[in-house]
């Protein structure tokens, strides 16, 4: 596939409540005009309400920059289209924002077919033990069609339903999931962010369905960002909503969240909103989490003006001292990123979150974890290296006063 630059000076960019506008680059800035004739459920954003003025940004847009690849994604795309195209944000958004992206926002050109796939079985995917890299396989087919931004290997990959099955429904033809892989940089990924996100589950914080292969090699999740039907849900993370950049994900506060919630989620949805947001930060703390950017937070909707913005389940959650062990909080926690003081730092958060008994709730993310430890013993020994990571964060947050572990 040759694309020249002309032809990718504009996409069109629709949602399912029908066509939203027209993203253009000329003159180093990135343009997006609201369609005349659309309507308000079709705005992109949250932070973009319809208006006659155009969007103009040195930089492509926040909502358009959230599903732009990264890592191992965005180094497989620039090596197949090594002697093809230039992979500038515009070819990139083509390549990766069509109807599969995260969310609801999608954006099509002629320049760029859309290639559906054909599907895989979740059952298959989670018994390979063939000799072959499964994942390898995976991004051979699906490499095109994965809108979903992080470091991490991860693919968006079409689930393939038999509609034969007494159980199988026609509506869910087009399920989809998430397959990750920690690559050869972070051994023992898959199992890391399968334990963490136990430890999610166990304390009750709402999280997508997630699966660990049996090879434990893969971490294979189901699409949040759908509904049972197979339509899209409007998704922004805490980076677009704050009106930032993918690079600056590290450059804001725990308490900057908070206060995105106050200003975006429903009235009705807000105060499970704050609460969902305080128990994710006491848990990044508890199991060593450094990774808890502003991109690892969301929130859902149907439409920007249906009343029903919330925050999203939990994900990517993995403890990071295994790999980087004076590794510390992703964003700042009452001024400061150190896990090792991350307790005493709590209590302004749970203020802000209306937290009425904060040691209530960190007691129960404590059990919690020491519940998924104990109860996935064997897992965890095939990777030694991972239970001291996330025991040793335990007990030095544990060590700060008033802080007691349930026995």
């Amino acid at each position: 596939m040759t694309i020249s630059a002309a032809e990718l000076d504009r996409v069109d960019v629709e949602t399912p409540q029908g066509r939203s506008g027209t993203l253009q680059h000329a003159s180093g800035d990135y343009l997006f005009t609201c369609s005349p004739d659309a309507t308000p459920a079709a705005d992109i954003s949250l932070t973009m309400p319809h208006r006659a003025a155009q969007y103009v940004s040195r930089d492509l847009h926040p909502i358009f920059q959230m599903n732009l690849p990264e890592g191992y994604v965005l180094e497989q795309l620039r090596q197949r289209f090594a002697k093809a195209s230039t992979l500038n944000p515009m070819l990139l958004l083509a390549l990766t924002g069509r109807e599969s992206a995260i969310g609801r926002v999608s954006v099509t050109t002629p320049a760029v077919a859309s290639e559906p796939g054909r599907g895989e079985r979740l059952q298959e995917i989670l018994a390979w033990d063939g000799a072959e890299d499964l994942f390898a396989e995976l991004a051979d087919r699906y490499l095109l069609r994965s809108g979903v931004s992080g470091v991490q290997p991860k693919l968006l990959v079409p689930e393939a339903i038999d509609a034969t099955s007494s159980t199988a429904r026609a509506s869910l033809m087009t399920s989809e999931l998430i397959v990750k892989s920690g690559g050869e940089d972070f051994p023992g990924l898959a199992v890391n962010e399968y334990i963490c996100m136990s430890i999610a589950r166990e304390a009750g914080i709402s999280v997508p369905e997630f699966h660990l292969s049996q090879n434990r090699k893969l971490f294979v999740m189901r699409r949040f960002d759908r509904t049972a039907e197979g339509a899209s849900l409007g998704f922004e993370d805490m980076a677009v909503l704050m009106g930032l950049s993918a690079a600056n994900k590290y450059d804001a506060s725990y308490e900057r969240i908070a206060k995105a919630i106050r200003v975006y989620c429903s009235p009705e949805q807000q105060p499970g909103a704050l609460a969902q947001l305080f128990d994710q930060v006491v848990l990044s703390c508890l199991v060593g989490n450094g990774d808890a950017h502003l991109k690892n937070f969301g929130v859902v909707y149907g439409h920007p003006h249906d009343g029903s913005v919330r925050l999203a389940p939990a994900y990517d959650i993995i403890n990071t001292t295994a790999y980087i062990p004076e590794d510390g909080l992703a964003l700042l926690l009452n001024g400061s990123k150190s896990l090792f003081a991350a307790r005493a730092n709590l209590q302004p958060l749970a203020e802000r979150c209306m937290i009425r008994n904060p040691q209530a709730r960190v007691a129960l993310l404590v059990d919690a974890v020491q519940t998924i430890l104990a109860r996935e013993r064997d897992l965890l020994a095939t990777e030694p290296h991972l239970e001291p990571a996330i025991r040793g964060c335990l007990d030095r947050f544990a060590a700060k006063p008033r802080i007691r572990l349930p026995s």
